[in-house]
């Protein structure tokens, strides 16, 4: 997979940031359900490493949206709990994968928009 993963300040990654997120781009095509069909796959991006995950669940299956559940150990930082992944290093971002390119949300919504 292309590292592409742009360097974007941030702080701790989390549920509540994620869904944050999802209602700022809502129409722009920098969200799961909008981009989609454009060959568009959740992933996250850890910019200290550039490493690129999909988006899993926690069985280890492919999700259609951004869930935190199926990140490696070495990217939690807090659990509840519950165990559930409650945030994760600020070095981590949501955004995309289309033909093995991750892609931020702003990018992935300037490429629906093109």
């Amino acid at each position: 997979m292309t590292k592409n993963c742009p360097h974007i300040p941030q702080q701790y990654l989390c549920s509540d940031e994620l869904a944050r997120e999802n209602r700022d781009f809502a129409g722009t095509g920098g969200v799961s359900n909008e981009n989609r069909s454009l060959g568009f796959q959740p992933a996250f991006c850890d910019q200290e490493t550039g490493e690129v995950y999909l988006s899993r669940h926690k069985d280890g299956s492919q999700a259609a949206i951004h869930l935190l559940d199926g990140l490696p150990q070495a990217l939690i930082t807090e659990r509840d709990p519950q165990q559930n992944i409650v945030a994760v290093k600020p070095s981590v971002i949501p955004g995309f994968v289309k033909d093995n390119v991750f892609y931020n949300r702003e990018q992935a919504a300037e490429l629906v928009g093109a």
